[in-house]
């Protein structure tokens, strides 16, 4: 699916900074800050402000067209998987990964024949990759 018909699904106007934010979120799986995607957009495209990727990342979270992960402490990412999953991040190297569990989805169920209704789920773990594990064992 392109950036267009993502930002029109989700009811969020294009503009040219739209279209180019999406772009790069679907293009970098890398779960980046606000601060990534305007350093690797700034150049490009001189008009653009970090409060104007802030909020249209907000805007896209708010509007489901990307995930806002608040993993850490003390920074804030974006993912443009929407799809549900959990994510790891790593203490060593910062990175996040996402990684696919099927407890999450079971346990939604369970929570919907009680009578519950889930709208959103957020798995967080932390620790150490097994890069990081590596080059600490050599």
């Amino acid at each position: 699916m392109k950036a267009y018909d993502i930002l029109l699904e989700h009811q969020v106007k294009p503009s040219a900074q739209r279209l180019a934010i999406m772009e790069y979120m679907m293009d970098h799986k890398t779960h980046p800050s606000a601060e990534e995607v305007y350093a690797a957009l700034s150049e490009s495209m001189p008009t653009l402000s970090k409060t104007t990727v802030y909020n249209t990342l907000r805007l896209f979270a708010e509007n489901g067209a990307v995930l806002m992960l608040t993993i850490d402490d003390k920074n804030v990412n974006f993912d443009a998987d929407t799809s549900q999953h959990a994510h790891f991040m790593c203490k060593c190297c910062g990175k996040i990964f996402d990684f696919h569990s099927q407890v999450g989805l079971r346990k939604q169920k369970e929570l919907r024949e009680e009578g519950h209704q889930v709208d959103e789920v957020h798995a967080y773990y932390k620790g150490t990759c097994k890069n990081c594990l590596n080059i600490n064992i050599d």
